[in-house]
C-alpha cells in the first residue's frame, strides 16, 4: 500500500505542465467573475448609499442646529407653493435621438423642447404667481440618476448627479443655458454638447432643469430630467437617420435599416435605392417588399420602417396613365404611385368624389396602369387648375357606366407611337417590370 501511494504521488510529478496549470487558470477566472460582480453591485448600491447618507446628514444637522430667538427652530424649505401646491418642473416632450457633438439638441421630429411648471397632484400647469415666471437653469446629469418621476428627490440628490466638463475641455453644454417661464411654460433655446458621453460611468447623460439659484427663496420646486441618452462623436452623424426622411435619401436612412446591413443589401439588390423607391413599392406591392426584406425583419420592425417612410414629405409631382391613344381617360398618381384621381375629357375628379361604381372601374384601370407602368408620364396638371370635382360630363353620378362602356381588355397598352412617346418622354419613370430582370422576386 505504501509503495502504491508513493507511486501515485510520484506520478503527479510526471504530469504535463499544461495539466497542472489548469486548476490555477480556473481559479483566476472564478476570481475575475467575482470581481466583476462586485463592481456591478457597487455601481448599483452607490446611488442608494448616497441618498441614505445625505438624508442622515440632513437629520443630524437639523438636530444640532441652534434654535433661533424665541426657541423656534428654522423650518426647512417647503416643497409646496404659496397655496400648499406641490410643485415640479416637467419636460413636455422627448428629445430627438441619437445626439451628436456639435449638433443642436432638439425635440422629437425637430420640435422645440418645452418645460412646464406643474401641480404634482393634478398635473395641471401652474400659470399664475411668481413661480410661473421663474428663471430656470439647464444642466447635464449622469445617466444613472434613476430616481422615479413620481419620487420627491431632494435638491442635494439632484446636485450630486450634475456633470461638469472634463479637465482641460470646453464647457460640456453650450448655448442658451437658462430659460424664463411665461405662464408656467418655457421653451429651451439652442443647446449643443461639446463632448461625448463615453467617459462617464453610465456612458449616458440626461438633461436637467432647476430653478436658478437665488430665486424663489423658501419655496422648493422639484427639478425635471429627461430620459437617459447617449451623445456620440459628430463623426457618427454620417450614419444618422433623418426625421422626416427625404425622397432622395438612401433607403438606409429609414428606421431598422442599417447602412450596409443585410436589409440594405437586399433592397439594393432589388434596385430599391432610395426612400422614394421604398414608398413606391409599399403602395404598389407591399407583400413583395416584405418578401425582399425576409423573415429577419419582424412585423414590429416592418411597421416601424413603413411608418417612418410615410412621414416623408412628397414632392407634389403628379403622373398620369392614359387608357387610350386619344387620352380621353386617365388615372392620376402622385410621385409614390398613390392614386389621386381621374381625368375624363379634360376634367379632374379626386378619389374621394367618385361613386362606388366609378371606383370599381378606376380600380381596374389602376391595375392596368401598374401592368403598363412604362407608359406613365409626368402630368402638367393643367386640367386640375380651376376645375371643381365631378365636372366631367360623362361622369355624373347617374351615369350607368362611368367609363362610357369602354372595354378594359382593349386597354392593355397604347399604340406603338404612344409607347415611343413614353420612352422618349423626359420624365419617364422607373419601370417596376424592369426589376424582374435583376430580381427574381419580381418575376
Amino acid at each position: 500500500m505504501v509503495r502504491e501511494k508513493r507511486y501515485r504521488e510520484d506520478g503527479n510529478h510526471g504530469m504535463p505542465e499544461e495539466k497542472r496549470l489548469r486548476p490555477q487558470l480556473a481559479s483566476v477566472i472564478v476570481e475575475a467573475v467575482k470581481m466583476d460582480s462586485l463592481q456591478k453591485l457597487y455601481a448599483n448600491l452607490e446611488p442608494l448609499l448616497r441618498r441614505v447618507v445625505g438624508e442622515e446628514v440632513e437629520r443630524a444637522i437639523a438636530k444640532f442646529t441652534p434654535a433661533k430667538a424665541g426657541g423656534v427652530r428654522s423650518s426647512p424649505k417647503r416643497i409646496q407653493g404659496p397655496d400648499q401646491q406641490i410643485l415640479r418642473l416637467q419636460f413636455r416632450n422627448k428629445l430627438s435621438l441619437p445626439l451628436f457633438t456639435g449638433s443642436k439638441v432638439e425635440g422629437e421630429q425637430g420640435s422645440p423642447i418645452h418645460v412646464v411648471l406643474q401641480n404634482a397632484d393634478t398635473g395641471h400647469v401652474v400659470t399664475s404667481g411668481p413661480e410661473a415666471s421663474a428663471k430656470l437653469e439647464i444642466v447635464v446629469l449622469e445617466g444613472d440618476f434613476t430616481a422615479d418621476d413620481e419620487e420627491n428627490w431632494g435638491q442635494e440628490d439632484f446636485e450630486n448627479f450634475v456633470v461638469r466638463e472634463r479637465d482641460g475641455k470646453r464647457p460640456l453644454l453650450t448655448g442658451e443655458l437658462s430659460v424664463a417661464l411665461k405662464d408656467g411654460v418655457g421653451t429651451l433655446g439652442e443647446l449643443t454638447f461639446t463632448d461625448n458621453s463615453s467617459w462617464i460611468r453610465s456612458r449616458k447623460f440626461r438633461l436637467g432643469v432647476r430653478v436658478a439659484s437665488g430665486t424663489l427663496e423658501g419655496i422648493r420646486i422639484r427639478e425635471a430630467k429627461t430620459e437617459a441618452f447617449t451623445v456620440k462623436d459628430h463623426r457618427g452623424e454620417l450614419y444618422k437617420k433623418h426625421y422626416p426622411p427625404a425622397l432622395i435619401d438612401e433607403v438606409w436612412r429609414l428606421d431598422k435599416i442599417g447602412k450596409d446591413g443585410a436589409f440594405h443589401k437586399r433592397l439594393n439588390q432589388s434596385r430599391i435605392m432610395t426612400v422614394e423607391d421604398f414608398l413606391r413599392l409599399v403602395v404598389m406591392d407591399p407583400q413583395r417588399l416584405r418578401n425582399i426584406l425576409g423573415n429577419g425583419m419582424s412585423n414590429k420592425m416592418w411597421e416601424g420602417t413603413v411608418e417612418h417612410a410615410k412621414t416623408c414629405v412628397l414632392s407634389g409631382k403628379l403622373h398620369v396613365y392614359y387608357a387610350d391613344e386619344k387620352q380621353n381617360i386617365g388615372v392620376i398618381f402622385n410621385n409614390i404611385f398613390q392614386l389621386m384621381g381621374l381625368i375624363a375629357d379634360g376634367s379632374y375628379m379626386s378619389v374621394d368624389s367618385l361613386s362606388d361604381s366609378e371606383k370599381v372601374y378606376v380600380d381596374k384601370l389602376v391595375k392596368v396602369a401598374y401592368e403598363n407602368w412604362e407608359n406613365v408620364v409626368e402630368y402638367d396638371g393643367e386640367a386640375l387648375i380651376g376645375v371643381s370635382n365631378h365636372q366631367a360630363k360623362g361622369f355624373s353620378s347617374q351615369t350607368e357606366d362611368p367609363l362610357g362602356g369602354r372595354n378594359f381588355h382593349s386597354m392593355q397598352g397604347p399604340s406603338l407611337s404612344h409607347q415611343q412617346q413614353a420612352y422618349t418622354h423626359p420624365s419617364y419613370l422607373y419601370n417596376p417590370r424592369s426589376l424582374a430582370m435583376h430580381d427574381p422576386t419580381f418575376q
